[in-house]
């Protein structure tokens, strides 16, 4: 943990639990997402962009120190996914957070399609953070439509 790319990709530390790693680090991903929420939306937007970038090399870099790829202490993919899933909530309550935490959380671990396409054919640290970006998409867009139509 005194990397601090290792400390960025396993999210601070949460990807190092014992039990269920991703969803650990979906957790832990709120009180940074409670942080983002703060800011214009272009900004927040532009916060997860970069982070989406980094990502990709801290995930790439950690991966390849441990030798596995994308192992399950990884989960800077999921602070990012968490953190578009949350940009779509309709009122920002605990309710909201939690219906987005378990649909990011469900489509993550399914992996339909199009998230099991990402999952199979793109590697290395982009292949690590894509599909979760695909999941928090999907995510936001369930809870988007749940939010505003139903």
């Amino acid at each position: 943990m005194s990397n601090p790319w290792h400390l960025l990709a396993t999210g601070f530390g949460s990807g190092l639990s014992p039990w269920m790693p991703g969803t650990m680090g979906s957790i832990a991903a709120i009180p940074f997402w409670l942080l983002l929420i703060q800011l214009p939306l272009q900004l927040y937007s532009l916060v997860v962009m970069f982070s989406f970038c980094i990502g990709i090399y801290i995930c790439s870099r950690t991966s390849r120190d441990i030798g596995v790829h994308d192992h399950g202490s990884i989960v800077w993919d999921e602070f990012v996914g968490m953190w578009i899933t949350l940009i779509a909530l309709p009122v920002n309550s605990w309710q909201w957070v939690l219906a987005g935490f378990v649909v990011f959380r469900i489509l993550d671990a399914a992996k339909p399609w199009p998230i099991s396409w990402f999952d199979r054919r793109i590697h290395g640290g982009t292949g690590i953070m894509v599909d979760d970006v695909v999941a928090g998409v999907l995510a936001a867009a369930v809870i988007f439509g749940v939010g505003h139509y139903w």
